[in-house]
């Protein structure tokens, strides 16, 4: 990271103050709508293992929020595509808020002990009403990520990125300790009960933001509601880039690991007991909370110094360090070890989806990056719930199991010592091995040596944010006639016919 991006410059590289603006206040609107939802997710989580003590429970759970959202990122993306980004945004809040709403009055109809039943229908029902409304507020990442492109000049993508991560590490502090004092103070029917107010907040402050746009062009052609073919064609359009994205998505397969099994670590280790309480969700919570310091630091890093000349190989150096980071931040059950090691990895993660989004909104042209957008998260999302509904019930009812066994200490002793979660602690041993591993490989493949080059000479959306961020007007009406803008940035491609994917013949 040792190129920095360059600094805006006066004239037609620099993005005009509204445009700016805007963009603030959509991010910081967005964050707090990521806020609500993970404070919710997070809770959801925590009063599953604390009551159940099931590894197998909350790793269905978190398994099922990610396979959900594979299932209807592609749907997110046509959506995006085919309508202005404020109406998909409100449209996500309005369903989010609906949903939290009845798990609300299942919460109130019916005891907790029904809730908490695993053999019956109301747990899964309950469950899959939040995450449902947790996965549809994702919608809003998507419009998100293609607002840069439309307010942000192309030289400042990669800091653009980078200062989402920042927000999104302050909202994960607050989110982890919060979710933890509130599971354990107030209880899973008041933290439901709060997630519902500022679903409600953040979803009024919303209607108060305008964004310039023009009508998407997409929006008025008949099309599927997922369109796969037009972004598998925006895809294989910029070379490389679908090697990019199942690089990612094997990336992914990995973090399913971290997913299903770092929460119930976490919760087994800071547990401390006073007075005859014992205290776990609190405590985790707030190491939550410190840790995620580390995405406040990364992401004010690449919002600093953005990503250097090819964001790429950035990416994989950094990935190479997560996979080591991983491999070792568990050999010993030390508390401090193990919270060093999260800190270090969130530190980590914002620049490495930075980079994935800054190539997109280069080598892509803005009018079909929902679905591109959706597309990479459908192959990405669906990754981590096959690692996490698998290893869940594996380390569950083999690995731990031998590793609290005479035969699995005696063989891995040496390595990971002698503790509780010994188990835990060999699976991820192995699944940071396999991300150094994948990431060096990566190195040497044709399609990394493609994509980099092409980063370097993309163009289609150079004058996108500078035409477009000109018509700002902060008391227009989004559903106002659509602004006029030049041929070159309502394509999104400089000097070229004007070819969008969703106009080509459907078969």
């Amino acid at each position: 990271m040792s190129d920095a991006q360059p600094s805006p410059v006066d004239g037609a590289s620099a993005a005009p103050a509204e445009g700016n603006r805007t963009f603030l206040a959509v991010l910081i609107n967005t964050a707090a709508a990521n806020v609500t939802t993970s404070f919710l997710w997070f809770a959801l989580t925590f009063w599953v293992y604390l009551e159940t003590r099931s590894v197998l429970a909350t790793g269905i759970v978190g398994g099922a929020y990610m396979l959900l959202l594979a299932v209807f990122a592609m749907v997110f993306g046509s959506i995006v595509d085919r309508h202005r980004k404020h109406r998909v945004m409100v449209f996500s809040g309005l369903v989010t808020l609906t949903a939290f709403l009845v798990a609300g009055a299942l919460w109130l109809a019916f005891p907790e002990a029904a809730l908490l039943d695993l053999g019956g229908p109301w747990f899964w029902l309950f469950s899959g009403i939040i995450l449902a409304g947790a996965v549809v507020e994702n919608m809003r990442n998507i419009a998100l990520s293609t607002t840069v492109t439309l307010l942000v000049p192309v030289e400042r993508h990669a800091n653009a990125n980078g200062l989402v991560g920042t927000v999104q590490g302050l909202a994960f502090v607050v989110t982890s300790v919060f979710s933890g004092l509130s599971v354990g103070f107030l209880g899973m029917g008041w933290t439901l009960a709060i997630a519902i107010g500022l679903t409600l907040v953040a979803l009024m402050h919303l209607l108060t933001i305008r964004i310039p746009e023009e009508r998407p062009a997409a929006g008025g052609e008949p099309g599927p509601m997922v369109d796969i073919r037009g972004a598998v064609r925006a895809v294989r359009a910029a070379p490389g880039l679908f090697a990019l994205i199942i690089f990612s998505t094997f990336n992914n397969l990995i973090g399913g690991v971290y997913m299903a099994l770092m929460d119930p670590y976490g919760l087994e280790l800071f547990r401390i007991e006073i007075g005859g309480r014992v205290y776990d969700a609190e405590v985790w919570g707030i190491v939550l909370a410190v840790s995620a310091t580390g995405f406040i630091i990364g992401g004010g890093l690449v919002a600093k110094f953005g990503l250097g000349r090819n964001p790429i190989r950035t990416m994989l150096w950094i990935v190479i360090a997560m996979g080591v980071l991983g491999a070792v931040f568990t050999l010993r059950d030390w508390w401090w070890l193990y919270g060093i090691g999260i800190w270090v990895y969130m530190a980590l993660i914002p620049p490495v989806e930075a980079a994935e989004q800054t190539v997109i909104q280069k080598v892509v042209p803005f009018t079909t990056q929902g679905r591109v957008f959706g597309f990479a998260a459908a192959f990405e999302s669906a990754a981590a719930p096959v690692t996490s509904f698998l290893i869940a019930p594996i380390a569950e009812f083999a690995i731990i199991p031998y590793m609290e066994g005479s035969e699995g200490r005696a063989t891995w002793g040496w390595l990971l010592g002698d503790g509780q979660s010994r188990g835990i602690a060999l699976v991820f041993v192995f699944a940071g091995l396999v991300m150094v591993i994948a990431a060096s490989l990566a190195f040497v493949t044709r399609s990394y040596r493609i994509l980099s080059q092409q980063y370097r000479t993309a163009e289609v959306n150079a004058d996108v944010a500078e035409h477009l961020t000109d018509h700002v007007d902060d008391g227009a009406d989004d559903a106002s006639p659509p602004v006029e803008m030049p041929e070159a940035a309502s394509r999104g491609m400089r000097g070229s016919a004007p070819t969008p994917v969703s106009e080509e013949p459907r078969d």
